[in-house]
Order: C-alpha cells, then structure tokens, then sequence
C-alpha cells in the first residue's frame, strides 16, 4: 500500500503537474520543426549550465579506516566495480530489461517524457494505484549523478532529490542538454553503471556479482529481469536483505513490460517466470571482509563501525546515501579500535575457546569518560566463508555477537545487574552500610508455579549458602555476589528503579520479551537483579564504563577522527556524553565493586570476593563483579580502572540451553583481567576516589548471637572476683 503523502507533498505534485500538464500541451500542438527548434534551443540554453558532473562524471575515490595510531591500515571501502563496464560487456537481455522496466519511450524520447511525467504525476494526485515515477533513465542518470558527486557538498547532494517544481524541472533541462552531448547508448551504459541495486552493490557489474557470482554478460533472462526491477526500491526487493518474494513480484512485471515492448516473446517471459530463484551471493572483494592478513578478527570492529555510520546524518539523509558516502566519498577515518589491546582481548577469547568451539567468548572493551570502544574480540572469524555441515556460526560468521544487532539479541549476565540495583538503592538514599540478615532462599511477594517455589512465590535462593547467608551490607553483598541480599534489596526500592537505571547506562533491550517487560511490568520484575535480561558484552563494558567515569555516560564511539576528501573535518569525532549519576553514587558503587576483585575498600569492609585473582593479575586499583545465570548457561565477568572496561560472557550464540557450566568462570576472570593489564600496561596508575561517609552509611556490623550456655557462663564470669577470673583463665589457656 502506498505510503501517505504529506498535504504540502500532494499540492506541489498538483502544481507541478499543471505546469507539465501545460508543457505536454504545447509540445503537440506545435510544428514538428518549431518542436525541434524549441528543444535544441532549451537544451543549449541548459547546457551552459551544465554541472561539471555532469559533463564528466567524478571518479569515486575509496575510504580508508585505520587503527587509533592513524597508521595502521584496517580496510578500505569503495565500489571495486565503479569502474566503467562497456556496453558491449553487458548481456542485452540486461540492457532490454532495464529499458522495459524504466522508460520504455527512451530511445525515442530527448531526454525527458513530458507525456509519461505528466500522466504519471495525473495518477499520484489522483492516487490511481501504486505511486508512479514518470523520470526517464536519463533523468534518473542525472539525478544519480548529482547526489552521489563526491566533489559536491551535501547540501547540492540533498538538493539533488528535493520534491520541488524548481528541482525537476531543472532536471528536465539537464536531461535534455545532456541527450544532445551524449548518444542513447552512452547515457544508458553510464546509468547501468551509477544505479544502486540493493545489498551494497552499485552499478550492474558489482550486482551481478553480489547476487549471481557471475559478470554482467553472463547473466540469463531471469536474472537480468530481476536485476532490473531492483533499482525502483532496491532494499525493499533485494532477495539477500529483502523480501524474495517481493523480488520475485517485481521480476515478474519486468518481464511482462519486456514482452509488451517486443524485447522477449509472451512464451519466454512465461518460461523466465517459472524459473526459480537461484542466487550465489558472493562476498564483496573490499570492506569487513577483507581487513588485513590474519586480522579477520577487526571485522567484527570494523562491521560495528558501519552500522554506527549508516546511522550518522552527517554522511547524507538516507541510508543509501551514508553508505555511497563510505564507499566513493574518499574519507579518512581514524577508528578507537586499538590494535594492542584487541590483540590481546582475541588470544584471551581464542585462549577459553577455539574457533572451531560452539561455545563463544565475546569481548568489547571501552574507554571511560569518551566512550570509544578499544577493542571487540570473539572466538570467531569475521567471514562469509561457509562453515562445515552443522556448525551454524563457527568458525566463521558475521554475525554482531560482540554488539548485539540483527538478529543477535545477547546473553543473560547473571549477576553483573545486580550493581544497577546497587546504583538505584544508593541513589533513594540508602547507603552501602544497609543492612540484612540473607537467608539462604527468600520468600518474596512475586507470584510463581516454577518448581521450588514457596507457597506459590518465587523464592530465589544462595549459590552457596554456607559462605552467603548471614549479615550483609551491600559491601560484601556485592563481594559474595548474595542473591537473597539484593533480591530483598530490590523489594526495597522497587525493581522497576533498578531496570530504570540499567537503560540509564545504556543497556539495550533487544529481545522483544525483555523489552515488553521493561515496558509493561517492570515492577514486577524481581528476577532483573538477577541478570535475566539478555545484553551484550558491549552494553555491560560502556555501563561499567559509566560508573568508573564517576556517572558519566558516553555513547559508544567507534572513532577518534573522520576527514573527507577535501581534507575538512567531519563533526562525528567528539564524544556524546552526558552525567547520568552523581558522581558519589558512582563512587560509592565503585568501593563496593572492590570487593569481588579482591581488593579493599576505602571502609575496609569486604570480606570475600568471586574474583580475587584480579587484584593479583592486573597489579593497580581495580573494580568488578561476575555474574552466572541459572544454572551456569553463561558466565561472565566485568571489571574496569578509571581507564579501561572490560566485560566478556561465555555462552553459546546459537543454542541458550547448551550450558557453558561453572568450570569456565574462572578462565573469563582471568582473560578479562589480562585484557585490562594490557590496557593500562604504561599508563599512570589512577585510584578510585572513596565516596562520602553520608552514602557509606554507619557500617556498624551487629554483634553475633551468643549461644545461650556460653551467655550463661560468661554471667557467671562476670560474678566471680577479678582475682579469681585472671586465674581461672590462667588456667584454662595452659
């Protein structure tokens, strides 16, 4: 169904409309000579005007993308096949079809049909079925032309496109000019070699490619028809990014319009029609996939990093348009992808799991206080190659497992949610020294039927009872990772505060049951505290990253600098940060972070931690916290300095029942810990500022119950002299 057009959209179709209406009018009444003599003489007119473009069209020039050091070369982006294919070179069936499709009047028309534009515009206004186009090729050729010229600013770019009376016509006049410059074959060759088909491809030969793994003489009736109906709406139709269906829909009306121009006969476009869709898709020679020798591990930083920039208005309105940016524009970008860091990040994933291994350790890294991402590392490698008959996504694939995105939703994090409940308590007021008796399981006023539950309320329960329950303050609830302790806390605050301050941080809700609960039902979510949300290793290193920049939140940054080709900055460079914390909040969550790690905090209060071979590994002050999920599917770990976080989760992307188990925890420790010695190796060992005493709170621990017969005896203790006391207790210790 057409799309709603706008009042001012359809009054302006309306004026133009009358304007060509009024063209169409005069051109058949007038004299076949004085017709000739009026074109030539607007033509001329026109083509004294002529963009420079136009005349020759501008070469695209490639991109280049290297590490933060400015020098080491990542990969390239640019269209391989932009580079003039002659008509010659290009199967007949191709040039016919894209005629039919198009501009069935072109050989006939001087470059703009005022009979087909007018008629065209007639039905838009009247809404007379599907929303008609009326340019020729060569108006299409001219538009093409000038939005994408790399030597023009994106204002004239933008202006290219703009639904005015003023633009087309315009167009018009270029068309006309040009037509009496260049020969029919000429204009037509240029267009098959600037149109978008979809799926990245530019130009036929670079779509031939891509789709059919073949050049553009080779390509069959079928294939041509399908090509050809691409350029009306290539991402809607692509049959790779797309909808086959829609694809094959629109093959199907290319070959009729074929049949009906006398290019195919009725029974082969009936026989083309039939065929199925074969598609051999095949790798673009430049881009993620092609980063250097043995560093197919930057493509999944690389591919982050094209994402971020197809959303980037600064590269054009569209996302055609950003991504014929990154690849003719000729920009020099200077990424935050840090090379000695991502090395080390991917021996330490490949270290717990090979590549071959179904089980992944995805890692990101970040910088707080700007929130450029160092490194993105994962047991994979970023290819297209095909893996082996029943490994889906090892050891090659391009899936964003590292970023999340697509169809790649995350991982549950365990008990790293916990600090966003820690942070939400701590920001209502209570301090770290809030205190609680944890039981070893806690009844709470959630209703379940899960089994175990406690009278019908979901009861969650200690990992380790023994070394867990007991008197906790959120110090050494956070050390010994208490399930009951922040389960309880939670309550106190209401869930819903600590979901809130998790998206605060920039954790992204990806699956859809995760985002409607945050949506809908956030205060009944007990169990977020315990990390059931699914997030992404990138998500949780920023949101740590936040908190060691005491509350402030960047957006993550994939870049330090991008130059266009004239050598002027692009204004995409700086970070996006904001306070989204007071920063004694954050201070205060820190202290407490300490003491997982195995280190102490600034009130001497932990006693224990679930990663204490941290302290140890990476030799400054550090803070942290793992997280296993039910049952131990995933197991991850977080930690951050004032300069770096970390975070990486074990897990399988594929198959959320196959559990990675506890065993692996201690190797994502290590490997994390390892990441950020490497990070801050040569760098000023900074400390964590200890938060003030108001939000450290009284932490006062109560004195422990006496057994009643030792109450008993010290009683009697305290009714016997002084004397006497000294030498019985002489006596006892000899």
């Amino acid at each position: 169904m057409p799309s709603p057009r706008s009042p001012l959209s359809r009054l302006l179709t309306v004026l133009l409309a009358g304007v060509l209406a009024g063209l169409v009018l005069a051109v058949a009444v007038l004299p076949g000579n004085l017709l000739g003599g009026f074109v030539a003489k607007a033509a001329l007119g026109a083509y004294a005007q002529l963009p420079d473009a136009l005349r020759t069209p501008a070469q695209p020039q490639r991109s280049y993308l290297y590490a933060n050091d400015g020098k080491t070369l990542i990969t390239t982006f640019y269209d391989v096949n932009r580079t003039d294919v002659p008509l010659a070179e290009i199967a007949p069936v191709m040039r016919q079809a894209i005629v039919a499709a198009e501009d069935r009047r072109f050989y006939s028309h001087g470059g703009a049909d005022l009979r087909g534009l007018a008629r065209a515009l007639v039905a838009n206004v009247t809404g007379g079925g599907t929303e008609q186009g009326g340019s020729t090729l060569t108006m299409q050729y001219v538009r093409n032309v000038l939005k994408t010229d790399p030597t023009r600013t994106a204002e004239e770019r933008q202006a290219a496109t703009e639904q005015t009376i003023g633009r087309k016509l315009q167009e018009i006049r270029y068309a006309n000019a040009l037509e009496k410059t260049l020969s029919k074959d000429e204009i037509l060759n240029g267009y098959l070699n600037i149109a978008y088909f979809g799926s990245g491809a530019y130009g036929v030969a670079a779509a031939s490619q891509r789709y059919f793994g073949k050049p553009p003489a080779q390509l069959t009736l079928a294939e041509a028809a399908l090509l050809a109906g691409l350029v009306q709406s290539p991402d809607a139709y692509s049959p790779i990014d797309g909808d086959q269906d829609r694809a094959l829909a629109r093959r199907a009306y290319v070959l009729d319009a074929m049949a009906e121009t006398g290019a195919i006969t009725a029974q082969q476009a009936a026989a083309a029609k039939a065929e199925r869709l074969t598609l051999h898709p095949t790798a673009q020679p430049n881009g993620c996939t092609a980063v250097g020798q043995g560093h197919d591990d930057w493509g999944f930083f690389c591919d982050y990093l094209r994402r971020w920039w197809l959303d980037q208005p600064a590269f054009g309105d569209t996302v055609e348009e950003r991504e014929q940016a990154l690849r003719r524009g000729g920009y020099t970008v200077v990424t935050s992808l840090d090379p000695k860091i991502q090395q080390t990040a991917q021996q330490q994933a490949t270290a717990v799991y090979g590549y071959d291994n179904k089980r992944a350790l995805p890692i990101a890294a970040v910088e707080p206080g700007t929130g450029r991402v160092l490194a993105m590392a994962v047991n994979r490698h970023y290819s297209l190659a095909d893996n082996p008959a029943g490994q889906a996504n090892h050891p090659n694939t391009v899936n964003p497992l590292i970023s999340g995105g697509a169809s790649v939703s995350g991982y549950q994090a365990g008990s790293t949610f916990k600090l966003f409940t820690m942070l939400a308590a701590l920001e209502a007021g209570k301090p770290l020294a809030t205190g609680f008796d944890a039981p070893a399981k806690l009844p709470t006023r959630y209703a379940s039927d899960a089994e175990g539950n406690c009278g019908g309320k979901w009861c969650p329960a200690n990992a380790n009872p023994q070394w867990m329950d007991g008197y906790r303050m959120m110090w050494d609830g956070f050390g010994r990772s208490v399930n009951t302790y922040f389960v309880w806390l939670a309550e106190q605050i209401g869930p819903e505060k600590a979901v809130e301050m998790a998206q605060r941080l920039g954790i992204t809700f990806r699956a859809p049951s995760d985002a409607a609960f945050a949506a809908n039902n956030a205060d009944n979510w007990g169990a977020f505290t315990l990390g059931v949300a699914a997030t992404t290793p990138l998500d949780l290193a920023n949101a740590y990253a936040t908190v060691a920049a005491e509350g402030t939140y960047c957006t993550p940054l994939p870049v330090v600098s991008v130059t266009a080709a004239n050598g002027e900055k692009v204004d995409v460079g700086q970070p996006s940060c904001k306070r989204v914390l007071d920063p004694d909040v954050a201070r205060a969550a820190t202290d407490a972070a300490r003491c997982p790690v195995g280190q102490q905090s600034a009130y001497g209060q932990c006693n224990g931690g679930t990663a204490t071979s941290v302290d140890r590994i990476v030799g400054r002050p550090v803070a942290g916290k793992t997280g296993s999920s039910e049952q131990n599917a995933t197991e991850t770990f977080v930690g951050f300095t004032p300069q770096v976080a970390v975070a990486g989760i074990a897990a399988n992307p594929d198959d959320s029942t196959d559990l990675v188990g506890s065993a692996v925890q201690a190797k994502v420790i290590d490997a994390v810990a390892r990441i950020i010695r490497t990070a801050v190796d040569g760098k000023p060992v900074r400390d964590f500022t200890a938060p003030s005493h108001e939000l450290a709170g009284n932490p006062q621990r109560p004195e422990p119950q006496v057994p009643p017969q030792r109450r008993q005896q010290q009683q009697q203790d305290q009714e016997l002299s002084p004397n006497l006391l000294r030498w019985l207790q002489g006596r006892s210790r000899g």
